[in-house]
Formats: structure tokens, C-alpha cells, sequence
């Protein structure tokens, strides 16, 4: 574990003593939880992707033209 100091302007950290209270934690929690959920975009983003490959290979067949007539496409344009 390090230990890391930082600048904030007074305002700043006033709410994040607030925050840190009701959250029942402390700023440094807060902080350290902040800085650990950096990581987790590439994760994040694995799953989704992932996600988009499964739905994907669900669809069969996709044609607008089964679900809506060329009629009804320019009519609701002209609304």
C-alpha cells in the first residue's frame, strides 16, 4: 500500500468529507475505490463486446421490410 498526498481546493474536499460520511467511509476510501475503478473500463468494454457478439449471433434475418412498408416510411417522413 502507498501513501499519496494531494492538493484539493477547499471546497472540493468539503464534499468529499460529505460524501465520505454518507457513505459511512473515508475521503481516502473513496478515493482509493475511485482510482482502483480506473482499470475497469477495458473490462467493462470486454463484456460488452462480448455481449454484442451473443446478440448478434441470435439474429438470423434482419429486413426492415418485414416490419414497416415503404408507404409507411414516407408517410411518417411527411408528418
Amino acid at each position: 500500500m502507498r501513501n499519496l498526498t494531494i492538493t484539493l481546493p477547499d471546497e472540493v474536499y468539503r464534499r468529499a468529507r460529505v460524501r465520505a460520511a454518507e457513505a459511512d467511509t473515508s475521503v481516502s476510501a473513496l478515493v482509493a475505490s475511485y482510482l482502483g475503478s480506473l482499470g475497469d473500463d477495458d473490462a467493462e468494454y470486454a463484456r460488452l463486446a462480448e455481449l454484442q457478439q451473443r446478440t448478434l449471433a441470435e439474429i438470423q434475418a434482419f429486413r426492415a421490410s418485414d416490419r414497416v412498408s415503404r408507404e409507411e416510411v414516407h408517410d411518417r417522413a411527411l408528418r
